[in-house]
């Protein structure tokens, strides 16, 4: 029995609620650690009333055991495994069974798991001829959504997925394939023939290569721009029930086929107020431009009639430092130092923002720190990559991450199709009337 199984056979606190007089007593569930929650499966049935939680932050839309998250105290843990341990520690793919099956592998799980994805990082030839009707401005992640969610329409032996076995094929065929779908994705955008996996390189150095070889000259990765790739991946590779996360589980529970759940993530995940984050920081670190424009944009901040808003500032979850920003902000500086740009003007505005973020009153009382965004940002662009792509690189990562989610939900037997309520605000009943009589 695990630890949060135990905690559930030994629950014995309820919650009440008084509905128009009628008392109704809630079970409450307790997880291994973090908030407990109160069970409201029957609240309907028994009251007649739902509840009310506009984006669900007050909601546990699952039962997980894959990440958690710890907003107030800045942790984030991969199967109880903290962030920055793993991302200076494991490769990408360590990283990926841990999700997906539950604990790190043994050196002999690796290698099988490293065997297998190997195996699938080409895609089917015919799926060249998806990048040609679309026009060359396309933004990569319409190119991603539209070639992920037409895997399905390629690999008919995984889209059953009442089979285990058909699960982890299109589990591990996804995981494989995704940097090369990126990368071709990226080489149709600029013009550039595409470049196929080469099968000696590890998950990252072989998606730089994919991205930035070209036929007529060799190209060698660079480990420093490898292990800020790795670091990437595995710091955006899950965060619980995000909104993307939250898609995928809710078209999973339709029992859509894995390769239209994941492509639904894409599409969500390409929101601007999710996965282009980090693009909306780099934007405004170089609308700024010096450091001596800093004051004027603070000012502006702490405006409450000015629209200005410092991006990659604060989150969603964390009211503390982003756990994953501190490691972002050591590879932005080792990217840096790589390529040449240490002294670049936008770094330069990135630590004085930084500094005064962290020091500011206005901005230690509304906890506004830096996120992992502030920094990915200003490494991405120094690794070569146009903004563009930033969200799909994103999704390279956080595929891993949905898939275990997704595969979490199919094996959960208490899971049901989503199907959220609502608080009706519109017309009450009403009787149609012959249009001349209006």
């Amino acid at each position: 029995m695990s630890v949060a199984e135990e905690y559930r056979a030994n629950e014995t606190d309820e919650a009440s609620l008084t509905v128009r007089g009628a008392r109704h007593d809630l079970p409450i569930r307790r997880g291994t650690i973090g908030p407990d929650v109160i069970d409201i499966n029957t609240l309907y049935q028994d009251s007649g009333c739902f509840t009310y939680d506009p984006g669900f932050t007050s909601t546990a839309s699952c039962e997980s055991k894959i990440t958690y998250i710890d907003g107030d105290k800045g942790i984030l843990l991969y199967r109880g495994y903290p962030i920055d341990q793993l991302a200076e520690n494991c490769t990408f793919l360590e990283t990926a069974y841990l999700l997906l099956y539950g604990e790190l592998p043994k050196a002999e799980q690796y290698e099988g798991l490293k065997e297998r994805i190997t195996k699938h990082t080409m895609v089917h030839e015919q799926m060249n001829r998806f990048y040609t009707g679309f026009r060359r401005d396309a933004h990569p992640m319409a190119v991603m959504v539209g070639v992920v969610g037409a895997l399905s329409a390629f690999y008919h032996d995984s889209i059953d997925i009442k089979d285990p076995r058909q699960r982890e094929m299109a589990s591990i065929r996804m995981i494989a394939k995704m940097p090369t779908i990126a990368a071709m994705a990226y080489k149709y955008s600029v013009g550039q023939p595409f470049v196929y996996p080469k099968n000696d390189l590890d998950y990252s150095a072989n998606f730089l290569r994919m991205c930035f070889a070209v036929p007529c000259e060799e190209y060698q990765v660079d480990p420093v721009l490898a292990r800020a790739m790795r670091r990437i991946f595995i710091l955006h590779a899950d965060h619980e029930q995000n909104a993307s996360t939250s898609t995928v589980r809710l078209a999973g529970s339709s029992g859509a086929n894995p390769f239209a759940c994941i492509s639904a993530g894409i599409a969500c995940l390409w929101g601007p107020a999710h996965g282009g984050a980090n693009e909306a920081a780099l934007t405004m670190l170089e609308e700024i431009g010096s450091v001596d424009r800093i004051p004027e944009y603070i000012k502006r901040a702490k405006d409450k009639n000015d629209s200005f808003r410092l991006m990659g500032f604060g989150h969603r979850v964390y009211k503390n430092y982003d756990p994953r920003a501190k490691i972002m902000q050591k590879t932005c500086h080792e990217v840096l130092d790589a390529v040449g740009h240490h002294d670049d003007p936008i770094l330069k505005v990135a630590m004085e923002l930084e500094r005064i973020a962290l020091s500011d009153d206005y901005f230690v009382q509304k906890k506004l720190y830096p996120n992992i965004d502030f920094y990915s940002g200003i490494t991405l662009k120094a690794l070569g990559f146009p903004t563009d792509m930033f969200t799909v690189l994103f999704a390279i990562a956080r595929t891993v991450g949905w898939i275990a989610q997704w595969m979490e939900m199919i094996e959960d037997p208490s899971q049901r199709i989503g199907r959220p309520r609502q608080l009706y605000t519109g017309a009450p009943e009403r009787a149609y009337v012959p249009v001349e009589a209006r």
